[in-house]
């Protein structure tokens, strides 16, 4: 098989696996210690949701490699392509949905639930409101997919007559481009060739999708709104963000007097806190959990946060130890890396802006720019281009995280320095 490359589909399974290795890292890295060996099934669903969503950004990159695979065929179906896309893309799509509109929701129902019922009934809640959810999204897209179900494709009708064949072709010349009498040959030159036909010729063929189709386009909508969002606040926060944590940098290990006042500071607030907390759960057994109590329970635990960053600060500044001077270099390398990710970022989040002004706002477009860049890119390596478009698309799903993180600390109160210095 000419057209078949081996190296991508050798490159597509190392890419997922990578792909999962690196979100179980993160979940290992960034768990709360206090939940660790536990709630194995929430940590799934984190790494599961997590893959799904890069490889959703992935997948662009790689359909634009697969192609390459027919470059030589007039038409993609005149070659075997090396992946199923369309298969590919209707299963990450559909996939996404489930895991957005009824997976993530039933873990999250069970895991936040009251941790003093049995897990019978913790079962039995969650699984009510995803019934109730899914009830929900079911009518929603039925009633959407009757009603607005159907794509309205703008083409092209053109017509013509027949002749006998075999033909000396003798009737056509550079005025009369398709079979017709001399009578309606200025109604076949507008309605035979594409090239002359009037504007009258375009007509709208309205055709019924397939629900799973449908289903992508609805996700795909709902996930651009949400793109637009967070992927705008984050492709500039997320650079930044980097910088100012580099920024706010530890200049010098601090005195073990001022560790010790520092230390001494944090121990009263985490006496607080307890104080706090233990009063909160005595309410909690009274049985008085009204609107208040849930109020006091989310400003304590914003403050319990907050006391954990002010720890790892402190132990960032003051290195203690066998391994005290090993653990302050790399404290200062890692700041270091920050600086260069983010003057990276800021590059890659330019050249994004760019881009969508000079290319997408612009009509018509000034210059292909970053389309143009990828192909040169391809022209060097075969897969150069496509594995920077990769990086591309890669960093824009960072900036959507970054731009959920920063937008949902403001929602919830948080003090978006505290963002800034992760």
């Amino acid at each position: 098989m000419d057209d078949f490359n081996l190296a991508l589909v050798i490159v597509a399974v190392v890419v997922c696996i990578l792909v999962l290795f690196v979100n179980f890292y993160i979940l290992i890295n960034y768990q709360h210690p206090d939940d660790a060996n536990q709630a194995y099934f929430p940590k799934f669903i984190v790494v599961l949701g997590l893959s799904v969503a890069a490889i959703s950004i992935l997948m662009l990159p790689a359909d634009v490699a697969n192609r390459q695979a027919c470059r030589n065929a007039i038409y993609n179906g005149a070659c075997s392509l090396t992946l199923p896309m369309k298969t590919l893309w209707l299963a990450v799509y559909i996939t996404d949905a489930v895991l957005v509109f009824l997976v993530i929701p039933f873990t999250m129902f069970y895991y936040e639930a009251d941790q003093d019922k049995s897990a019978g009934k913790r079962l039995k809640s969650s699984l009510m409101w995803v019934i109730v959810s899914a009830i929900i999204c079911t009518l929603i897209l039925g009633i959407l997919y009757g009603l607005l179900g159907k794509a309205d494709i703008t083409v092209r009708h053109l017509s013509s007559s027949a002749t006998n064949f075999p033909s000396m072709w003798t009737e056509f010349s550079s005025t009369q481009h398709c079979i017709g009498s001399s009578s309606h040959q200025i109604f076949s030159i507008k309605q035979c060739s594409a090239y002359t036909a009037s504007a009258s010729s375009l007509t709208t063929w309205t055709t019924r999708t397939s629900f799973p189709e449908y289903v992508v386009a609805v996700t795909t909508i709902v996930g651009s709104v949400l793109f637009s969002i967070f992927g705008g606040v984050g492709i500039t926060c997320l650079p930044l963000g980097l910088i100012a944590s580099f920024i706010k940098r530890p200049k010098a290990v601090i005195t073990r007097s001022q560790y010790i006042k520092e230390a001494t500071e944090l121990s009263k607030k985490a006496r607080e806190l307890k104080k706090a907390a233990d009063s909160l759960r005595q309410e909690e057994k009274s049985g008085s959990k009204g609107k208040s109590w849930r109020k006091n329970v989310k400003a304590v635990e914003k403050e319990l946060l907050l006391l954990e960053n002010d720890v790892n600060a402190l132990e960032e500044m003051y290195p203690q130890g066998e391994q005290a001077e090993t653990a302050w270099i790399l404290t200062v390398l890692g700041y270091m890396g920050k600086l260069i990710l983010g003057t990276l970022g800021a590059i890659v989040s330019v050249a994004w802006i760019a881009h969508i002004v000079i290319y997408l706002l612009i009509d018509p477009p000034l210059s292909p720019f970053l389309n143009e860049v990828f192909i040169q890119l391809d022209d060097i390596w075969g897969l150069l281009g496509t594995t920077a478009f990769a990086l591309f698309c890669f960093y824009l799903l960072l900036a959507v995280i970054a731009g959920e993180m920063m937008l949902g600390l403001q929602l919830v109160g948080w003090d978006t320095d505290e963002f800034f210095s992760f």
